[in-house]
Parts: C-alpha cells; sequence; structure tokens
C-alpha cells in the first residue's frame, strides 16, 4: 500500500538532516535493516517553545473590574480559599487600595484559623470504647458481657492493642516487677514476653474456676497454687525466654474467660437464679475472691503491667476509665481490712485498740481518693468484721486515685503517695501499708 507518510515522504530530494535513504545519518553504524526501518516509524521529538528562543506567548488573563459592593462580597469566599484565580486577583488588588476591606479580609482570615485547629495525629487511647459503646446503645449484643467483667475486657483489649504495635526486639526489652512483702519492697527482674506469661498463668486460675484448659497443664498441683508460684513454674518450664509467641495464647485465654462469664452470667442479674456466676469462688492459695471481684482483681493488674511493659518500651499508656478506675478502687478498699488483720498477726500493725462484735460499728478512717474514679471510703480499723462509721472516725487520708492504685500494685512507697494526713497517725501509717501489702507479683 502507498501514499504520503504520516512522518514526511522519504522520496523527497530534500535532505537536511544528510540522511541516507535509511533514515540514519551518514556513517551511522550498529544498526541492520529491520532497526533502520523501525526508527524511520519513530517520530522526532517535537521542539519546545522555549528552545525556539522566541517570546512566550500571553496567556494572563484579562483582569476583572468589580464594583465595590460586589469585591466586599467577596470577601468570605476569599479567606476560604473559595475564590476563582481571576477573583483572588481582583480582592487581593483591592485589598491594597481599601483599608476597612482589608481589616475585614484580616478579621476573617484569622476566624478561618481558628475553624481548623491543630489536632494530634495520636487516637484518642478513649476511641474504642466510645465507638463500641455507641454500637451497644443501638444494637444491644445478645448475650452482653456482665457488668463486672468489663474492666477486664476493656484491660486486656487495650493491653493486647499495645501488643500489636511493639517490634519483635521490644518483646525482649527489661521489665521489673516489684511489690510489698512485709514492710520491705521487692522485686523480679524479666522480659516483656515474660510480663505476658506472667498475667496467663495467674489469669489461668480464673479459667480453670470456669471449667477451662489450664495453661499450666500437666504440672504439678503443688506448684501451681499460688500467682508466684505458677507464673516461676511457667518461666521455669521454657526452654526459652518467652518470646512474642506467648501473645496467642494470652489473648485466646482471655476471650475465653470473658466468653465463658457472658453466657454462665445470670442476665437478670438476680431474679432467676439463687446463685450468679459472679458468686463462683476463685482459689489464690493463700485465700479466695469471688468470681466479679476475681476478674476486678484481674484487670487491675493487666492494667498494672501494662503500665510495666509500656514504660520498657517508652510508649504512652493512658489509665482506665473513671467507672472502671473507681471498681478498682473500692476492691481494694473492701479488701483493707483484711489485709490490715493479716499485717497485724504478723506483728507488723499496731494492736486493735477497740474490738467489736461483727457488724457493729467501729474505730474508722476515712480514706478520700481524689481525682478520675474517686470517692470515699470508710474503712474499719479494729477487724475486718466492724463496720465502718462516719461517728467513729478518728483519721482522715487523701490520696490521688492512680497513685492509691499504685500503692496498691507497689509501684510506690506509703510515704511517696499520700497527699493528705489528718488525726491518729498510727492508724494512717497501718492502712497506708497495708494498702501497699495488697500487692504481690
Amino acid at each position: 500500500m502507498s501514499g504520503p507518510s504520516p512522518f514526511g515522504n522519504a522520496d523527497q530530494p530534500d535532505n537536511p538532516d544528510n540522511r541516507d535513504g535509511s533514515g540514519q545519518p551518514e556513517g551511522f553504524e550498529g544498526a541492520g535493516p529491520s532497526d533502520a526501518a523501525a526508527s524511520a516509524r519513530i517520530p522526532t521529538p517535537r521542539s519546545s517553545v522555549e528552545d525556539t528562543r522566541r517570546p512566550l506567548p500571553d496567556h494572563v488573563p484579562e483582569p476583572l473590574v468589580l464594583e465595590h459592593r460586589v469585591l466586599k462580597s467577596l470577601l468570605g469566599a476569599w479567606a476560604l480559599a473559595a475564590c476563582s484565580a481571576a477573583e483572588s486577583v481582583a480582592v487581593e488588588e483591592h485589598l491594597g487600595d481599601c483599608g476597612p476591606c482589608a481589616e475585614e479580609a484580616l478579621r476573617l482570615r484569622d476566624a478561618v484559623g481558628l475553624l481548623h485547629s491543630e489536632e494530634s495525629l495520636d487516637l484518642d487511647p478513649m476511641l474504642r470504647s466510645r465507638v463500641l459503646e455507641g454500637c451497644l446503645t443501638r444494637r444491644p449484643p445478645r448475650i452482653p458481657v456482665p457488668e463486672w467483667a468489663t474492666p477486664y475486657d476493656a484491660e486486656t483489649a487495650r493491653l493486647d492493642a499495645l501488643l500489636q504495635d511493639i517490634g519483635d526486639s521490644e518483646w525482649h526489652a527489661p521489665v521489673r516487677l516489684r511489690w510489698y512483702e512485709g514492710d520491705d519492697r521487692v522485686s523480679r527482674k524479666t522480659t516483656v514476653a515474660g510480663v505476658l506469661a506472667h498475667l496467663m498463668s495467674v489469669d489461668g486460675l480464673v479459667a480453670v474456676a470456669l471449667g477451662l484448659d489450664d495453661p499450666l497443664f500437666g504440672v504439678a498441683p503443688e506448684e501451681r497454687r499460688t500467682p508466684e508460684s505458677r507464673t516461676e513454674t511457667f518461666w521455669k518450664a521454657s526452654h526459652f525466654p518467652p518470646t512474642r509467641a506467648v501473645r496467642g495464647p494470652w489473648r485466646e485465654q482471655s476471650h475465653a474467660v470473658i466468653r465463658t462469664v457472658s453466657f454462665a452470667a445470670d442476665p437478670s442479674g438476680s431474679s432467676g437464679r439463687t446463685r450468679s456466676s459472679g458468686h463462683l469462688a476463685v482459689p489464690y492459695g493463700d485465700f479466695t475472691l469471688p468470681l466479679r471481684d476475681s476478674m476486678l482483681d484481674r484487670a487491675f493488674e493487666c492494667w498494672v503491667h501494662a503500665e510495666d511493659i509500656a514504660e520498657a518500651v517508652d510508649y504512652p499508656y493512658e489509665p482506665p476509665s473513671a467507672r472502671h478506675l473507681n471498681r478498682m478502687i473500692d476492691l481494694a478498699a473492701r479488701l483493707l481490712p483484711d489485709s490490715l488483720a493479716g499485717r497485724r498477726r504478723a506483728g507488723l500493725a499496731a494492736p486493735a485498740r477497740g474490738l467489736v462484735a461483727a457488724g457493729a460499728p467501729g474505730r474508722t478512717l476515712r480514706l478520700e481518693v481524689e481525682g478520675a474514679g474517686g470517692g470515699e471510703w470508710l474503712i474499719a480499723l479494729d477487724s475486718p468484721g466492724a463496720v465502718g462509721s462516719a461517728e467513729h472516725e478518728v483519721a482522715h487520708v487523701a490520696l490521688d486515685g492512680a497513685e492509691f492504685c499504685r500503692l496498691a500494685a507497689g509501684h510506690v512507697t506509703p510515704e511517696e503517695a499520700a497527699a493528705g494526713q489528718d488525726g491518729d497517725r498510727e492508724a494512717i501509717h497501718d492502712v497506708l501499708y497495708a494498702t501497699a501489702a495488697l500487692s504481690r507479683m
């Protein structure tokens, strides 16, 4: 098929580029006939207008000529950067000549700046709770998590989110567990993975009480009675130091515990059953807690050790929500009379001054916890069976909520935690050290 070439006629006599019939410059070597034929079909680059050294075409649009009232009406759109290019040029030229409009434009620009306040790129730590609360408000779950188990559900989820963000090497970051034995602070060095193994071992006490598998299955019963013995046994049974692989079993166990208590809980709260699952006994070796209190205890320890992990990997971590923190503080306050009695039996606290019958009011310390999750509790001083009474108050101590929890975890000393004290100094000393005695590995 013949015809004119779209890229020029090879039969034309003119050859300004000194090309031969192959379309290549004379003397060009290295290209065969097929290459020459192919290159003849490739268009040469078009020259840019800048390379011609000719003046560039003038595409500047004609400036708009607008009345003052129109320009003034455009100030709001200009402040929001919503004007066209021609309108912006017209407004800006007008602002150089009109003082009142320039002042109005400045005020509008400042107002626009207030509409776009700077925000942190970090997610709000309470975002997950708010989203779940909103979803559950619109569609309540068919099988809800019992109210007394929600702190454990929330704290395990927060810790899991933290663990998801840390790198492989950070699982071996050193962590020092701290608690009180008697009047002495003790500690145990482990790693981030070791802390999670500790949590899984002690959570196993709740799992066993619910009829679930024990993570220490096959270990002698006497070696899995107390939280301390369970943890040490788990660590020693590992041929190698725990790694991030412990996260999967820990997650599965915590989810299984939540599912089980949700299915076993009394939906009505009181009617229909004489004994709800929340009263199931969970033995800790030296003492026993009902399931509802044990779930709070596990939520509290999960938060405390999550802070240990966050500190080890230099990660920000917030306290629990005020509602959950209040329940943890309430549990510690309810355990204080027994802790105080135990220290008294060990000779570590002053003897009781006025024993009363069980259920009768006796000497009382008012514990005031300030801040989020705070409140007031009346602590019976002389007998676990006595009832705290405002009429029998002999001392008053005030602490911050987070500091009280850290004292109960053994992370601060009683002297560091107390913010305000009034009344019987001996009673205050005994209660603060009884709070520290609640801590354990």
